[in-house]
């Protein structure tokens, strides 16, 4: 087992599923003390257990902002933070009602915020955004994701000077099988997969251990900041 980590304070907010358990999987097999953190506490329950023993797991809600802000005074300052929470709902602009619209920005926009405005976080220390590879190329269907991931890599490259000498990146994914797609009929899920992958130039669908390791490099590396990572199978120029 890598070392890389070694009794750092990692919290991973958006931990309990897909890309977020992903990432908090890969910083305790590094040898962090890893906190996971979701508004959902079965999920939460389930996804500790698989982290081994220094887990624990914090039930937030990052549209909360005071709970946000009593989470992070209460705590002892974090080594790294990464930030994979989200609810967007999608859809065109002039479908998507407003409150939708507003929702979806509340949640992975305005979440980050809040988190990267109350969190405490040691000098040479890292946060760490997931945004995705519609802020380079965008979808007709999805405008405002692309929107407001743009929005939060342009934060990251901001927070990285604000917050210098902590480091600030953002990890840019592409297509991923992770739960978000489980509401999908298997057939046409996987439908999907195999008609992405044979456009991607990796030939392949991304696995959320793809992003978990863009993370880590990130996060390992006392020289990345003010960065974006992309790891889209080669989707941003296919």
């Amino acid at each position: 087992m890598s070392a890389k980590l070694n009794h750092a304070r990692v919290l991973v907010v958006g931990g309990s599923s897909g890309i977020g358990l992903a990432i908090a999987a890969a910083a305790a097999e590094a040898g962090a003390a890893v906190t996971i953190a979701s508004r959902s506490q079965t999920k939460l329950d389930s996804a500790v257990n698989t982290l081994g023993k220094t887990a624990r797991a914090v039930a937030l809600d990052t549209g909360d902002v005071a709970a946000v802000e009593r989470f992070f005074a209460d705590e002892a300052p974090w080594d790294h933070i990464v930030v994979s929470a989200a609810q967007t709902p999608s859809g065109p602009v002039r479908s998507l009602s407003l409150a939708d619209a507003k929702i979806a920005m509340e949640s992975k926009f305005w979440g980050a915020y809040r988190v990267a405005r109350a969190a405490k976080i040691r000098e040479g220390g890292s946060l760490t955004f997931v945004s995705g590879f519609l802020s380079v190329r965008p979808s007709a269907n999805s405008v405002l994701q692309g929107a407001i991931n743009a929005a939060l890599e342009a934060l990251a490259r901001g927070l990285a000077l604000e917050l210098a000498p902590v480091r600030v990146n953002a990890v840019s994914p592409g297509l991923i099988a992770t739960p978000l797609w489980s509401g999908m009929p298997d057939d046409k899920r996987d439908a999907m997969f195999a008609s992405a992958a044979q456009r991607l130039p990796a030939r392949r669908v991304g696995q959320p251990e793809d992003i978990a390791n863009a993370v880590m490099f990130l996060v390992t590396t006392p020289f990345a900041t003010g960065s974006t990572v992309r790891v889209d199978g080669g989707g941003a120029i296919a």
